[in-house]
């Protein structure tokens, strides 16, 4: 492990890319409450993380991140530990790529 020391908050979750160099998106759901409502709301939590070179995190895999110093303007994570792999990753990332096709080719042919 490189030379930063954590400190603070830790959440688990998935990598969306790992494209940068030596950094990684990491995604996990929360819950909101909406107090007018009294009812919760689906939430995303995306942040870049710091990928060290021994971990190497690739897109799908379930990792724990915890805080550190700022690294850079963006990042103030580092991935600390690879969990596993999601399931059905790579299916829910074509899935939403249809539906965006989809809805592109609806709204031209009602333009």
């Amino acid at each position: 492990m490189q030379s930063i020391r954590t400190r603070g908050r830790t959440f688990t979750g998935i990598v969306l890319e790992a494209r940068m160099q030596s950094t990684a998106t990491v995604e996990w759901p929360r819950r909101k409450y909406v107090s007018k409502y009294e009812r919760y709301e689906k939430k995303r939590t995306r942040i870049k993380a710091h990928n060290p070179k021994d971990i190497d995190a690739k897109k799908g895999d379930i990792v724990k991140v915890e805080e550190c110093r700022p690294i850079s303007k963006t990042k103030h994570f580092t991935i600390i530990e690879k969990l596993g792999h999601e399931k059905l990753f790579e299916a829910k990332q074509e899935m939403m790529e249809e539906s965006k096709v989809k809805r592109e080719k609806e709204e031209n042919e009602s333009a």
